[in-house]
């Protein structure tokens, strides 16, 4: 009698406790890569735990920290924009496949779309891997982290900043903060997206009407505080920590927290009923005299 053969899900399937065997993956641009599924434990507790870091980031440098560091934006894709120009021009002399005639892409045509598919990656790698070195680095000694809550999407409307903001990869830095500081024990505390931390002074804490984008330095009014408006808003971001700890709002300050600041801009209240004057009927009170003005234009 010949032994019972063994489905190919039990042949494969790997004993309790061993390492699961590694696995080939196709990556973008053609690469192959190998990867294996094993538990990522928690970090190490961050080296200054007490410590707090405001983050400001930006185009012109990446990104600005409280303590005065300054963080140049390296801009891969404008650093290979000539090099995948010309890719793309020698692909669209080439003959390409065509569903409505059935035509299938030469071989140039291939090699073409493969060596721009490799550039695109490699720009798309090199920025990811510096982004994760910056933000380690940054989880690893600061026990709190404070950065903005940027509208990135709005900010991609500007059809002269869009590719700009698109390589710098504002919204992947505060999505790698966000899990890091939970593997460290660290904290990530989000400002409010209307909170005026340019227009801000760092100093005494007045606050400007208007800050042009083309002013690079933050002159206060008031106590004449001369600094560059970056550094400026990373320091107001940084005494955002100390307000948001006492005031008791949002989750609590646990592993890894996502909080954010509360708005402290003025509050619209609703009228209650009958609090209005005897003599002032409706929402708006009339103003010069509009309110007759449309009576008389209704009847």
């Amino acid at each position: 009698m010949s032994p019972p053969v063994s489905s190919p899900a039990a042949s494969t399937r790997a004993p309790p406790g061993s390492c699961p065997p590694p696995c080939d993956v196709t990556a973008a641009g053609g690469t192959s890569l190998s990867a294996s599924r094993s538990s990522v434990p928690s970090g190490d507790p961050p080296a200054r735990p007490g410590a707090v870091l405001g983050v400001d980031v930006g185009i012109r440098h990446l990104a600005v920290l409280s303590t005065g560091e300054l963080i140049d934006n390296p801009r891969y894709l404008t650093t290979a924009q000539q090099r995948m120009r010309a890719l793309a021009r020698a692909l669209a002399r080439k003959s390409g496949p065509d569903r409505r005639t059935g035509r299938r892409a030469s071989k140039r045509w291939e090699r073409t779309a493969a060596r721009l598919g490799r550039a695109h990656a490699r720009v798309a790698n090199l920025r990811r891997d510096g982004l994760h070195k910056l933000t380690t680095r940054l989880t690893r000694e600061y026990g709190t982290v404070v950065i903005e809550d940027l509208n990135v999407t709005g900010m991609l409307r500007n059809r002269k900043l869009a590719r700009h903001i698109a390589d710098a990869g504002f919204a992947e830095i505060r999505r790698q903060l966000t899990y890091k500081t939970g593997w460290n024990g660290g904290r990530l505390i989000l400002a409010d997206r209307w909170y005026p931390s340019s227009k801000t002074c760092s100093g005494c804490g007045a606050v400007r009407t208007k800050l042009a984008l083309s002013e690079r330095e933050y002159q206060c009014e008031s106590c004449g505080l001369v600094l560059d408006r970056d550094l400026n808003a990373a320091c107001n971001l940084a005494a955002l920590a100390a307000e948001a700890t006492t005031a008791g709002s949002g989750p609590a300050a646990g592993r890894g927290a996502d909080r954010k600041t509360p708005n402290a801009g003025l509050v619209a209240l609703k009228r209650q009923p009958g609090t209005a004057p005897a003599d002032q009927t409706g929402t708006v009170p009339p103003q010069g005299g509009t309110a007759n003005r449309a009576l008389a234009r209704a009847h």
